[in-house]
């Protein structure tokens, strides 16, 4: 008997690719456009408020889907964000708790674990899964997830090694890059151009186009003109906005713009999930993160909640607004579930949002965890760990618990205090217990690293 028809019958099904002459033919898994940005605030797109910011086309995309008010990056910090989209783990799971290869603060008082260096290659990643799934992957911009930032080609923990088929690397630019005027310093056309060809190469099948911005990092700089319209502008005296930044956002929102004009142009619109997010907060010394505390590098709102808006045609009701705390880990359970790509492997450290996002159902969850056991240059936070628990924002500080330096937690409620500045660890002590107890119970079921008090202990530091 010929099981040749029953064999490509079956591969067909289990690539999830329409069946020719079946009445109910399956579903094509839709493309999947992943738009990070680097370091951009929550308070630095249009559709949360800014009159100052301009991003007509993230607003765009934010229109047309879902955009959520209390999205959190999984750190505020780059690299372990980005490790926890590409594998939908934790990243106290993946002991990558800061962005590589980070520093070990000898005269601070309580010593950082020795961190992950770069993601493993044992790791089954996002573009990996969904190559499985008969996906063309690439990645077009910043990675900052091997051991160093010196790409080559096919090392290991660099792209091609982590499942992209096609890929174009940059990082940031260097201060002479900037200071010479350089036109596109942070390759927001270049990354563009690139994720265009992939798109045009790749459009009779599924594919993954992770577009990963250098913007709005520093060093910062743009073009005189874009920069002095901002200037000029009205609000450029507040302390959130930054010209500069701005600027730089705009040339970047106008990169996203051609993104979406041409997955309709080639009609692909239709069948394209479109996601944008943010790696983590802006740095508060540079733009204030108002209406949030603190920024990039901290534990405090401004750190960690950022943008997040998605489209899927079909699929998200457009302009819904969603309120439910979600974290970039459910992005890796998403776009498998919306590939057909198994995820029961995995240790549940983020849920799907595909349920959420057609029926505005709420997530069976009951809680999102941070753990940053490391002291940074930028910020003004000391080493702390974070659960949210519906409303209510636990903080343990790890100097507070290990040597009795300022607080042990701190409690505060999100839905009547998003600025952090009442603290009801005293008056609610029974919550704040509780919260700390399911805190430390989640480091301890990860295996997080902990801190350690540095013995001797520097003389600045308290005895």
């Amino acid at each position: 008997m010929n099981f040749r028809p029953l064999l490509q019958f079956l591969r067909t099904l289990s690539l999830g690719l329409p069946v020719v002459g079946l009445a109910a033919a399956v579903p094509a898994p839709p493309n999947i456009v992943f738009i990070l940005a680097d370091d951009m605030g929550w308070n630095e797109v249009g559709y949360h408020g800014s009159t100052y910011y301009e991003t007509p086309n993230i607003d765009r995309l934010a229109r047309r889907g879902v955009r959520f008010t209390d999205a959190y990056s999984a750190a505020a910090i780059c690299s372990p964000t980005r490790a926890a989209l590409m594998t939908g783990k934790y990243p106290a799971r993946l002991h990558l708790t800061d962005y590589i290869p980070g520093r070990l603060w000898e005269d601070k008082p309580l010593v950082t674990p020795k961190m992950q260096q770069g993601l493993p290659l044992a790791e089954h990643t996002l573009p990996e899964r969904l190559r499985q799934r008969g996906y063309a992957t690439g990645l077009f911009g910043k990675w900052h997830l091997a051991a160093d930032y010196e790409y080559r080609p096919h090392r290991p923990m660099d792209p091609e090694s982590q499942g992209f088929d096609t890929v174009f690397h940059t990082r940031k630019p260097e201060d002479e890059d900037i200071t010479a005027k350089k036109p596109d310093a942070h390759n927001a056309v270049e990354i563009t151009d690139h994720a265009l060809k992939f798109i045009r190469t790749h459009r009779a099948r599924p594919f993954f186009c992770y577009v990963a911005h250098n913007v709005v990092h520093r060093p910062y700089g743009e073009d005189d003109a874009l920069v002095e319209k901002y200037r000029r502008k009205s609000g450029a005296g507040q302390p959130e906005n930054h010209a500069v930044m701005a600027a730089m956002i705009e040339r970047m929102d106008r990169q996203i713009g051609r993104l979406l004009d041409a997955l309709e142009s080639e009609g692909l619109a239709d069948r394209t999930l479109v996601v944008f997010h943010s790696d983590n907060g802006a740095v508060v010394a540079d733009a204030s993160q108002a209406p949030f505390r603190g920024g990039k590098a901290t534990l405090w709102e401004g750190g960690i909640r950022v943008p997040l808006a998605i489209h899927w045609p079909g699929v998200t009701r457009s302009g819904a607004v969603s309120k439910e705390p979600v974290v970039t880990t459910d992005l890796f359970f998403t776009l498998c579930e919306a590939a057909g790509a198994p995820t029961n492997d995995l240790p549940s450290d983020g849920v799907s949002l595909v349920s959420h996002l057609r029926t505005g159902a709420p997530l069976a969850r009951e809680a999102i965890y941070f753990h940053y056991p490391h002291y940074h240059h930028l910020g003004d936070m000391r080493p702390a760990s974070v659960i949210r628990a519906g409303s209510l924002k636990l903080i343990e500080w790890h100097e507070g618990a290990l040597l009795g330096r300022g607080p042990v937690v701190s409690l505060f409620d999100l839905a009547a205090d998003p600025g952090e500045q009442n603290d009801l660890a005293t008056a609610q002590t029974a919550r704040a217990n509780e919260l700390r107890g399911k805190l430390r119970r989640w480091r301890a079921a990860v295996g997080a690293q902990e801190m350690t008090v540095r013995k001797p202990l520097p003389p600045s530091a308290p005895r």
